[in-house]
This record gives C-alpha cells, sequence and structure tokens, in this order.
C-alpha cells in the first residue's frame, strides 16, 4: 500500500485496515510457522505497512 493511498484513507477506515493487516500478519506468522511460506519478505512488507497505517492514525488525532 503507498503512502499516497494511506494518506487518502480516513480515521475509521485506518483502524479497519490496521486490524485487517494485523489478523493477515498473525495468519502468516503460523503459516510460516508450520511450513515456509513462498517469499517470506511478505512478513516484513506486512509489518512495514502496519507502521505506516499507524503513524497516519496519530497524525491526523494530532492534526486536529
Amino acid at each position: 500500500m503507498k503512502n499516497s493511498e494511506i494518506n487518502s484513507l480516513s480515521k475509521s477506515e485506518l483502524i479497519e485496515r490496521i486490524a485487517a493487516e494485523q489478523s493477515n500478519l498473525t495468519k502468516m506468522r503460523f503459516a510460516h510457522a508450520i511450513s515456509p511460506i513462498e517469499n517470506p519478505n511478505k512478513l516484513k512488507e506486512t509489518k512495514r505497512t502496519i507502521a505506516r497505517l499507524k503513524t497516519a492514525l496519530t497524525a491526523s488525532q494530532l492534526a486536529k
């Protein structure tokens, strides 16, 4: 997810996306523990996306 896409989301959409990405990360971690996933870099990408979403959420809360 690009930063321009993240910045265009509303506060409620950011919260929903954070929850969805965190559940996705949990599922990927379990799948990777059982048998290695094809692209383990997806774990890193997902963690970074969550961090970007949380940063955008904090920035929008501080702006108001």
